[in-house]
């Protein structure tokens, strides 16, 4: 029997998972692992390649699929955040989390367009309705896809009227801004960005983060029998 389901399972939340899903409990073997993790001669780097599925990494390294579950042993990120997505799955997920459009203006939002008021394009007549404001980046979240007109004026339900400068699918709209050292930096929104400052989309964020889901400590071969027969002995005990 493979080692993992000898394991009594408990309920995981992998990434931003809504639901828990049971996976065997590895927080009682901490000491084992800590020791495997710091012994830099037992395990190799190895950046995961586009739809490399763990239990195929096991069959590549191993010559079986039993050991995918040692790769959440050695990386608490992975275990945490979940395998990383391959380039299909991280763009459909981003799709799915950012469905809705993003106008940007540089007027001053306080007090208006609320959240649930409708907002129409003047030019382009599409209308929708408001379900998030980020007013740090002068940003209205309107939901659905909506094809307003770049630069046309924004008039809402509650009267009031802005200038747009721009809409984009959400999945596009800026997430944050960072300085050279990739820092998050605040912006004036009721000014222009500066150039000195990058743009970070909420699908560039999704990339950054998927990319460091990918470096991963792998247990070398020549040891992942040893390490197993440990692992063994100490669930027998």
């Amino acid at each position: 029997m493979p080692i993992l389901e000898s394991l009594s399972p408990i309920l995981y939340r992998f990434g931003n998972e809504a639901n828990r899903v049971p996976f065997q409990n590895l927080t009682s073997y901490v000491d084992l692992i800590d020791d495997i993790k710091d012994e830099v001669s037992l395990y190799e780097t190895y950046y995961v390649r586009d739809g490399d599925r763990p239990d195929q990494l096991s069959l590549k390294f191993y010559n079986t699929t039993d050991f995918y579950w040692t790769f959440f042993l050695m990386n608490d990120h992975v275990r945490v955040q979940g395998w990383p997505l391959s380039n299909y799955q991280l763009e459909k997920k981003v799709k799915e989390d950012f469905p809705n459009t993003v106008f940007t203006t540089r007027n001053n939002l306080t007090g208006i367009f609320k959240v649930g008021e409708t907002v129409t394009g003047n030019t382009s007549g599409a209308s929708g309705s408001i379900i998030r404001r980020h007013l740090d980046l002068g940003q209205i979240v309107v939901k659905g896809d909506i094809s307003f007109s770049s630069g046309e004026t924004m008039t809402s339900s509650g009267g009031q009227s802005v200038t747009s400068t721009g809409f984009v699918r959400e999945f596009n709209a800026v997430h944050h801004y960072e300085d050279a050292n990739k820092k998050y930096i605040d912006i004036d929104p009721y000014s222009s960005i500066p150039s000195s400052v990058t743009p970070i989309t909420n699908f560039e964020r999704y990339i950054a983060d998927n990319i460091k889901l990918k470096q991963i400590k792998v247990i070398k071969p020549s040891k992942i029998n040893q390490i197993a027969d440990n692992f063994r002995k100490l669930l027998s005990s």
